[in-house]
């Protein structure tokens, strides 16, 4: 049947991992307790700053319980899917799911994207320019930069994924992936794709390139101002928020590079496979590690809120 975007293709076939029973087996266990972990580290973080009134003041702890939102629908827009799949040997997804999958996914990396941003800057406004940082970065100012940070993610691949709905795919329809992944998707389309692809790959590397490019600009500005002999904050404390950023960024823009960006990447399926896992669903469980639970002042609200609960 023929659909008004000129598709033959009701539904794609998703191969996952291709290993036996035995394997699926242990796959499903694992990724489900990590899923479960990732949901509750994040929701252990969130609580934490709704409640304590200390971190809910301020702007870095707004901004990564927001984060911390934001992880947690980047998870479950992949790995329940990856689940059922691991359950159920049949990988079957509709045409229309699987782009939704595909927009929902890449929005929401896309907002990460303008969250690591957002939060360069506010490590760079709270080092660099300490006496005007309170106003700056108000609680106002913060919801303000959130908002645009999840706007933007949304709009940023509407266009790309309307452009690839709207191609013909006519056979076949087996996805050597456990997702639906872009590089794998335009594979399946029938020619002629004219600038579709290139287009698509202008906007990621747009967005790769230029959150990147603005990180990096940002944390070499503040570990400049930190070096300096005039700086009169806590050097050592700043040094240690600003490497646990630096970890988050590193993980999340090296796999990123690895996956899109090296040339040949996309026709390493088990190599994708790996990358790609990586970044949906062991990324997501690191960061709140690294962020937040080994930071003194989330244990200190952690040890508050204890000892309200056993008070109360």
């Amino acid at each position: 049947m023929d659909w008004a975007n000129g598709t033959a293709i009701e539904e794609f076939i998703l191969l996952g991992f291709g290993v036996d029973q035995k394997k699926r087996f242990l796959l499903l266990n694992f990724f489900t307790i990590l899923y479960m972990l990732t949901l509750t580290e994040n929701i252990l973080i969130i609580t934490l700053v709704l409640l304590d009134a200390h971190l809910a003041q301020q702007p870095m702890y707004i901004l990564l319980s927001n984060f911390s939102w934001l992880e947690m629908c980047y998870v479950t827009a992949t790995v329940p899917r990856m689940l059922f799949d691991l359950a159920s040997p049949r990988g079957i997804i509709s045409f229309n799911a699987c782009f939704l999958q595909f927009y929902i996914f890449f929005s929401l990396g896309s907002t990460e994207c303008f969250f690591l941003s957002t939060m360069a800057l506010d490590r760079y406004l709270a080092i660099c320019h300490p006496l005007r940082y309170p106003q700056i970065m108000s609680p106002s100012s913060c919801y303000a930069l959130v908002a645009t940070c999840w706007v933007l993610g949304f709009l940023w691949y509407f266009t790309p994924v309307f452009w690839m709905f709207n191609l013909s795919f006519c056979g076949p329809n087996i996805i050597d992936h456990f997702l639906c992944d872009p590089g794998v998707i335009l594979s399946l389309a029938c020619p002629p794709l004219g600038n579709v692809p290139f287009l698509c790959q202008v906007f990621m590397n747009v967005l790769f390139f230029g959150n990147v490019f603005f990180v990096v600009l940002s944390y070499s500005t503040v570990i400049l101002t930190l070096t300096k002999a005039s700086y009169q904050g806590n050097r050592r404390k700043a040094f240690s928020t600003i490497s646990f950023h630096l970890v988050v960024v590193t993980l999340f823009y090296g796999s990123l590079a690895a996956m899109y960006l090296i040339p040949g990447g996309e026709s390493q399926s088990e190599v994708t496979k790996a990358v790609t896992l990586f970044y949906t669903a062991i990324t997501p469980f690191l960061n709140p590690l690294i962020y937040c639970l080994r930071n003194n002042q989330v244990k200190e609200a952690l040890g508050r809120l204890l000892r309200r609960k056993v008070r109360g």
